[in-house]
């Protein structure tokens, strides 16, 4: 792990470094980098929330292409299926030679939507938490934990580059661990279909409409196994499961060693086995790109199948009586 004093801010005096997009991720590394006395430029198309944002933080947008230009670091923060295009029309014919790019995921390397001519040092600086608390963080003088990766080393100090980059925007308050493009982009991948998203989603929603089919009140079902979610998460990331298991029930405890393997079977880890060869092989990445170039048929309907569970209707109806929340 890398920390406040392995990092050397002055690598970035002198230089201009443009942050495409000005969306969660973005606004925070720009501010951050902006206090800590690094020349910043911002590049957001006109209309929508990131630009009015953008204009009242304090900036004059530009474009993709005006700030490759201008800058000596392309820091890309563009959702993954639209970095492609804005790097073949806007910056790759615009970017300095001997520039400075970089991402904080790897998805358009590691499968070669994006490929740098060799001039370039091409790293990553990735902070494990959401553009807000990367922010909030560094207000508060603390730091949201950084990965950094080298994929291209011209210049003979793009480590070093990450690391302060990572300190500019408080990384290194939180600590920075190296890893490579490959294995940032496959454990993401998988941590949030596996795990985060994907898995936990359909937990979730699988307890509750089991509970619900057996005759228990809806609102019961929500609090049992959506609501209290949080409770647990909150006590694991604190003090690991251990810690977790320490503050529950033995009651809690001895259920979780009775009953989570009857839930998470050997099948269960065989289709998490598949899960990551297709993002290995890349076949998730064809079938996301296919699914964007087509104009999202499946993600959008299940995104409207999400909106009509009951599960949802419940909990709107419950969270909106909890003042804390909005707080």
């Amino acid at each position: 792990m890398y920390y406040e004093a392995d990092a050397d801010l002055n690598l970035l005096k002198g230089k201009t470094i443009a942050v495409i997009g000005y969306g969660s991720q973005g606004h925070a590394h720009a501010l951050n980098l902006r206090d800590s006395g690094i020349n910043v430029i911002v590049a957001q198309r006109p209309g929508g929330d990131n630009y009015k944002k953008a204009v009242e933080d304090g900036w004059n947008p530009l474009s993709a292409a005006q700030a490759a230009k201008q800058a000596d670091w392309v820091h890309i923060l563009l959702p993954d299926e639209v970095q492609k295009k804005v790097w073949d029309e806007d910056i790759s014919p615009n970017i300095k030679k001997g520039a400075v790019l970089s991402f904080s995921h790897g998805f358009n390397i590691r499968y070669k939507r994006i490929v740098p001519s060799a001039d370039l040092d091409v790293i990553m600086i990735a902070p494990k938490g959401p553009g807000h608390l990367v922010r909030r963080q560094y207000v508060e003088g603390k730091g949201v934990p950084d990965l950094i990766a080298v994929e291209q080393n011209a210049s003979g100090k793009a480590k070093e580059l990450a690391l302060a980059y990572a300190k500019g925007i408080g990384g290194t308050r939180g600590g920075v661990l190296e890893t490579t493009f490959t294995e940032e982009t496959e454990t993401d991948l998988f941590g949030e279909q596996a795990v985060l998203c994907g898995g936990l989603v359909e937990l979730i929603n699988s307890g509750f409409e089991t509970l619900v089919a057996a005759g228990y009140q809806p609102e019961i079902a929500y609090f049992e196994c959506c609501h209290e979610v949080k409770l647990i998460v909150d006590l694991i990331f604190e003090g690991g499961i251990g810690a977790m298991n320490y503050s529950i029930s033995d009651t809690a405890e001895y259920g979780e060693y009775q009953t989570g393997k009857r839930i998470i079977t050997d099948e269960t880890r065989k289709e998490m086995k598949a899960v990551l060869a297709d993002i290995q092989s890349g076949k998730f990445a064809d079938n996301w790109i296919k699914e964007n170039e087509s104009g999202r048929p499946n993600f959008k309907k299940s995104r409207e199948e999400i909106a009509s569970r009951l599960i949802e209707k419940v909990g709107s109806r419950l969270r909106s009586k909890m003042a804390w929340i909005k707080k």
